[in-house]
């Protein structure tokens, strides 16, 4: 964690306890639009998350030795896609 960040989650900033104890009015009813058939019909489903992909990754355990696993750390980030790169076009 950064040193210079709370440890903690970003707040609302909003009294959820005011909002909890909010009793709707028939009058906020009132001010809601009319749903119609056509505004349904336009509605999209966005239920979000990652595309499925095409060539799905499968979780394995490998040991390596200390080494190797250091030098493909010391390329930088990304480093366990070139690795599975590099076994990709070893076949």
């Amino acid at each position: 964690m950064n040193g210079n960040k709370p440890g903690s989650r970003r707040s609302l900033k909003s009294n959820l306890t005011q909002v909890d104890a909010h009793v709707v009015s028939s009058k906020e009813y009132e001010d809601l639009p009319q749903l119609t058939t056509e505004m349904l019909s336009r509605a999209k489903l966005n239920k979000g998350g990652r595309p499925i992909s095409a060539n799905p990754r499968k979780l394995i355990s490998i040991r390596l030795p200390t080494d190797v696993i250091e030098r493909w750390k010391a390329t930088g980030p990304g480093w366990q896609t070139r690795m599975a790169e590099r076994l990709t076009r070893s076949r």
